[in-house]
């Protein structure tokens, strides 16, 4: 085929893509309620495998696999990522579920069989168009909290009932949630208990 030729296939193949997306948002709309079909989940997983570079695919994880890694790195996922991913690594939250594509399932073979440097350049720069954002520094720069973050996501499949209960202490508190305690604690100390007209909250 000649140059000119497949410069102009390779533009109506792009144009042909551009219409078929327009029609889809027109059909759908930009809600995010709705669950990505088969056909975007393949061509996004590809090209996900696409942008990431052979060579940070293939990168070996330099954070040693130690339970005191584990531990710092389950405090770091609960602080930080549990809001959107759970505790769990379901992605079953109130966040997780209202974004599109919604938060996967890390337990499962679509992430375990991720390689560690793909699990690594998905958390330390982010998936654009998602709700994933870049938490690594930028410029290159050394961030052995994401790998010891890729030790804990390995681990999600095996949590345990007593470490899920321990992230469920270690995650953020809502200013309610703060309300709440400093409420009870002052009912301890023979002060005036939670409000009457706030119902009681079970977590």
């Amino acid at each position: 085929m000649k140059k000119g030729n497949f410069k102009t296939v390779v533009l109506l193949i792009a144009i042909a893509a551009l219409l078929a997306a327009a029609a889809y948002v027109r059909s759908h709309g930009f809600s995010a309620r709705e669950t990505p079909s088969a056909l975007e989940a393949f061509v996004a997983r590809r090209l996900q495998q696409f942008a990431i570079p052979r060579a940070q695919r293939n990168a070996p994880n330099p954070a040693p696999a130690t339970p005191e890694v584990l531990s710092e790195a389950m405090e770091h996922f609960a602080d930080h990522c549990a809001f959107c991913h759970g505790n769990d690594g379901s992605g079953n939250t109130p966040i997780g579920q209202g974004l599109y594509p919604k938060p996967p399932d890390m337990r499962l073979a679509a992430t375990q069989n991720l390689t560690d440097g793909e699990l690594f350049y998905i958390i330390h720069n982010g998936v654009r168009f998602t709700g994933m954002p870049a938490f690594g520094p930028p410029n290159n720069a050394e961030d052995l909290d994401s790998w010891k973050l890729v030790r804990f996501i390995r681990h999600l499949p095996a949590l345990s009932d007593e470490e899920l209960a321990r992230m469920k202490e270690l995650n953020p508190k809502t200013p309610a949630d703060l309300k709440e305690e400093e409420e009870i604690q002052r009912f301890l100390e023979g002060g005036d208990g939670p409000s009457s007209n706030e119902p009681h909250r079970h977590h």
